[in-house]
């Protein structure tokens, strides 16, 4: 075990030409090994950049070891002393650059600026020489200390610096320069950068902070030298300092921002604290982002084959395949169906071409394959209103499909969601017209989805539509309760079936009647029936304003889902109200009324 103060720290670059990388790593990282040392060692084509810390003598067979490499004999590390071991563990990585810059044409092996030693520059700034001293580091870095009236260069990556260096001022290109940063590497690159940009007057600072105050202390400097190992910060002693690092956003930093109230270890710092608020805001803001990204461009705009999953459910069992299906989808008809088995677009779950003839069990699960195929363009801006670990509360805008189905795939919200949402697969707990717009809530996991449907199936949840109508009904308020056929129509729609019809009521109040022949009115689902308001809106006389299936006068349409640029359907989901299952908390939201309200 290293007695306390005796752990030898090195920090060193060299800008060299080197060769056979690939070879080195491993006889570097066994050496390393074998003596104990911990760190990290770069190399590159360019030359090598390491930070080391362990024994004496494990420092020493490290630099013979190196010195004796072509190219590297002229290493001359920095050293210092502290009472623990600084890193966690000993990595030697292959790198194009030691130092990231991403600049083509700055070789510091073939060019460097002129040089100024820690001596020469005390001496400048002790007469009061004209200079402007540059600090290359990150802000983060520079926070910790810098030297007194340093101009920062404002940046929180090194690969910034460039696009920093041409927001200076014009005028500093003809005044005398001097780059500086930790130990020298990064001004290598960004002294020649600062020449290929035209100014005129540029200096290195010769071994950066940690010689100026290995030579001559900290005269001229205010605070402390961050560094990059769990020592954080050294004074002009290279001495450790009570300096730590935020592990949340990497900060680093002093006694004073340690005992601030926002400062727990491990979590936050004044830097990054947020409160309750901020963070959810955050949150938010960031996944908005991933399900912009998840629908820009749309999904279904490049052609992809699609398998469309169909279940035996038990009261086919034993039936043939074929005669399944066509009970099961009565929209397609027996000879689609042959023509689907005759082209192999009808597969069993190992995706091998099943035969019509097949006797199914319930439960099985069959893909039905649609060919790649370009999908309808829909609206895309979902807009995430809330979100925890359970749900999640969307606007939807119209057209646009919830689940996949007819010539939609991957634009549909459920494919948007789980993109955004990727591994998790948040899936709608409820469903809305492709062309009604409004409230939705997801559930984040299968469990949360079960409970949450629960409630709309038992007709707990409570929601409010806004509906534009064609006429001016003569009633003020209205409970329609005419039964709605079970299976889809002519373009899947559904109709009023006083025979043979399921049970639905629909609660409808008069908001406002408009000089255009049109009115507002407000609609309660008391029962939850696919097209239930259009459907009792359009019975009743009064069809919703856009709808592309329910039109006046009791005809039907020739198109189920509006194209984007089409006028909408004036049906909007305004307002619900459900019990969290989670909390148990009953939770309502309100969404903004449309432009057509």
């Amino acid at each position: 075990m290293t007695a306390a103060a005796e752990v030898t720290n090195i920090s060193c670059y060299l800008f060299a030409p080197l060769a056979d990388l690939k070879s080195l790593r491993p006889r570097l990282l066994e050496l390393c090994r074998a003596q104990g040392l911990k760190g990290t060692i770069l190399l590159s084509t360019e030359g090598i950049n390491m930070f080391v810390a362990g024994d004496a003598r494990g420092i020493e067979a490290l630099l013979d070891f190196l010195r004796a490499i072509p190219g590297l004999a002229r290493l001359a590390p920095k050293f210092s002393l502290s009472a623990r071991q600084p890193f966690r563990r000993m990595l030697v990585r292959i790198k194009k650059e030691i130092i990231a810059f991403g600049v083509e044409g700055i070789d510091p092996a073939r060019h460097t600026s002129p040089r100024v030693s820690a001596r020469e520059l005390k001496q400048w700034l002790d007469e009061g020489r004209p200079v402007t001293l540059l600090d290359t580091r990150n802000d983060y870095e520079v926070r910790l200390g810098t030297f007194k009236g340093a101009l920062p260069a404002g940046i929180d990556h090194f690969r910034h610096f460039p696009d920093a260096v041409r927001r200076l001022p014009a005028g500093l290109k003809k005044q005398p320069v001097v780059t500086f940063c930790t130990g020298g590497i990064r001004c290598e690159k960004a002294a020649p950068f600062l020449e290929r940009e035209g100014f005129e007057q540029v200096w290195q600072l010769d071994g950066g902070i940690l010689k100026y105050f290995e030579e001559v202390g900290g005269a001229h400097y205010e605070g402390e030298c961050f560094v990059f190992d769990q020592r954080t910060g050294l004074d002009p002693a290279l001495s450790e300092t009570g300096s730590a690092q935020c592990h949340a956003c990497m900060a680093p930093l002093t006694a004073r921002d340690q005992d601030d109230p926002r400062f727990t270890e491990g979590v936050s710092c004044p830097y990054c604290f947020k409160t309750d608020d901020e963070r959810r805001r955050a949150s938010l803001a960031a996944r908005q982002e991933a399900l912009r990204r998840a629908a820009d461009p749309l999904p279904g705009s490049t052609p992809q084959d699609n398998h469309r999953p169909i279940s035996i459910p038990a009261r086919c069992h034993g039936m043939t395949l074929l005669d399944a299906l066509c009970l099961l989808l009565p929209g397609v008809s027996r000879p689609e169906w042959l023509m689907l088995f005759e082209n192999q677009r009808m597969l069993a779950q190992d995706r091998q071409p099943a035969s019509p003839e097949r006797v199914v069990q319930g439960g099985e699960r069959y893909l039905r394959l649609q060919p790649a195929d370009v999908e309808p363009a829909v609206s895309a801006d979902v807009r995430i209103l809330f979100e925890d670990e359970a749900v999640i509360v969307l606007r939807k805008p119209a057209p646009l499909p919830m689940h996949p189905g007819g010539r939609y795939h991957r634009n549909t919200l459920q494919h948007f969601l789980q993109t955004a949402w990727h591994p998790q697969k948040p899936r709608p707990a409820h469903r809305l017209d492709a062309n009604t717009t409004g409230l939705v809530i997801a559930a984040r996991t299968r469990h949360f989805a079960g409970l949450l449907q629960t409630q709309f199936a038992r007709g707990e949840v409570e929601k409010e539509y806004l509906a534009r109508v064609t006429g001016h009904p003569a009633w003020e308020e209205r409970l329609c309760d005419l039964p709605i056929s079970g299976a889809p129509g002519e373009l899947g729609s559904r109709d009023v079936d006083e025979t043979a019809g399921l049970p639905a009521r629909t609660a409808f109040r008069l908001l406002r009647r408009d000089e255009d022949g049109t009115s507002l009115v407000e609609a309660r689902p008391l029962t939850g029936r696919t097209n239930q308001i259009r459907v009792h809106l359009w019975r009743l006389g009064h069809p919703v304003c856009g709808d592309p299936v329910h039109l006046p006068g009791g005809a039907l349409g020739v198109t189920q889902t509006l194209g984007v640029d089409a006028p909408p359907m004036c049906l909007h989901a305004w307002r619900i109200t459900f019990t969290h299952p989670l909390s148990g908390e009953r939770l309502g939201f309100e969404d903004d009324p449309p432009s057509w309200h």
